[in-house]
């Protein structure tokens, strides 16, 4: 990385939050993938604006990380620029029956913070372990919940540092989409609008959800969630489940055994052990019953041909 881009980029933030070829498996949740070129820890929307000004006017690529909870790195890393909400990038405000989120903070926090008011509606999100951000961009939900149900307004920062405000309409959110999917938006913060709920009912589903994510969901490995999209008119694990691939393995990822919707690192797997095992879960399922499984893993980076 050219010295005299981190020259630039450190008029705006402190050298000790540029680190240069930071090993990314510490901030994925599958704990994989090779170094960035360079890793920014941004605190405040100044920051952010500054640092898109630079990057857009250098020419240089970029991707945001928040709790790297939906993200497969490839183990030769990453040659652009990360940019990572840092933990003061996660205020939650409250206001009557809306939070005011930054995008750093986790869905667990902003779960806390609805339970101790009284708010209804974030249950479901309790136990998906991502950051706000990367919640907005994929819609992302569980227990037929998703975002796009509580969201209200999002505010957003574009590569050339300009901050727009867009409805929860406007967001264009479907199943495991926005607009954020095609559009260079990065989320600063969101306005969530819950109701009035029963403290301890909340309480209590949440903690029904957090037990059936126990028993049903392969916790204790690294993974990233779901690893494919549900098909229209199928369950993505059971077909993977149906064409014979439970416990299936490459190298030291699998197809977890507890939940065949969960690609998992097992043992010391590498990002291509995982990126070619789930490509063949994908031709094998096609292989079967004709059905084309697409990921909900984002990958960055190179990965080899197989």
């Amino acid at each position: 990385m050219k010295q005299n881009l981190i020259q630039k980029i450190s008029q705006y933030i402190p050298k000790d939050r540029i680190m240069q070829n930071e090993p990314m498996k510490n901030h994925t949740t599958f704990r994989v993938g090779g170094p960035a070129a360079l890793y920014l820890e941004l605190k405040t929307e100044q920051e952010f604006g500054d640092i898109l000004r630079l990057l857009h006017a250098e020419e240089e690529d970029y991707f945001t990380v928040g709790n790297g909870s939906n993200l497969l790195i490839s183990d030769t890393g990453y040659d652009g620029i990360i940019l990572h909400p840092s933990k003061e990038f996660s205020d939650v405000r409250i206001e009557g029956e809306r939070l005011i989120c930054e995008s750093g903070a986790t869905l667990a926090a902003i779960a806390r913070v609805a339970l101790e008011q009284g708010l209804t509606g974030f249950e479901f999100a309790a136990g998906i372990p991502g950051s706000l951000g990367g919640a907005i961009v994929m819609n992302a939900g569980a227990y037929d919940g998703e975002m796009k149900q509580v969201v209200e307004s999002v505010r957003l920062i574009t590569s050339e540092g300009e901050i727009v405000t867009k409805s929860c309409e406007e967001m264009g959110f479907s199943y495991r989409h926005s607009i954020l999917k095609e559009e260079p938006y990065l989320v600063l913060s969101v306005v969530i609008k819950l109701e009035k709920g029963n403290r301890e009912q909340i309480k209590a589903r949440m903690d029904e959800l957090a037990m059936k994510r126990r028993e049903k969901q392969p916790l204790e490995y690294p993974s990233a969630g779901s690893t494919f999209k549900r098909p229209e008119g199928y369950f993505a694990a059971k077909l993977i489940q149906d064409a014979g691939l439970r416990g299936f393995t490459v190298g030291g990822a699998q197809v977890s055994e507890k939940h065949c919707g969960f690609v998992i690192n097992r043992e010391n797997a590498t990002a291509q052990d995982i990126h070619e095992l789930m490509k063949q879960v994908q031709q094998k399922v096609q292989d079967a019953f004709g059905v084309k499984l697409e990921p909900e893993v984002i990958r960055l980076g190179e990965f080899e041909k197989g």
